[in-house]
């Protein structure tokens, strides 16, 4: 007898403040679902709930090499979310 197994899972937009179009302009540069693309490819998607998801990690360290010269605090800034 032959069982078949199949495993789905469901990708989300994120809500809230991390949101689309609530990372800054950076968003509108490099797609949601291009950073998705990635962080699967290369395995690394958070295992547990975090407060950063990966994605949002990866908007985090691209906005660090282009505002090189800012704190991670004055980073975060730029990219639109309050601490």
């Amino acid at each position: 007898m032959q069982e078949k197994s199949v495993i789905t899972r469901t990708v989300e937009a994120a809500g809230g403040v991390y949101a689309p179009g609530h990372l800054g302009k950076l968003t509108q540069i490099v797609d949601f679902a291009l950073v998705d693309a990635v962080i699967e490819e290369t395995g690394t998607r958070e295992k547990r709930l975090r407060l950063l998801p990966s994605r949002v990690v990866v908007y985090f360290v691209l906005a660090l090499a282009l505002f090189e010269g800012c704190s991670y605090r004055g980073v975060w800034g730029k990219l639109g979310l309050q601490s």
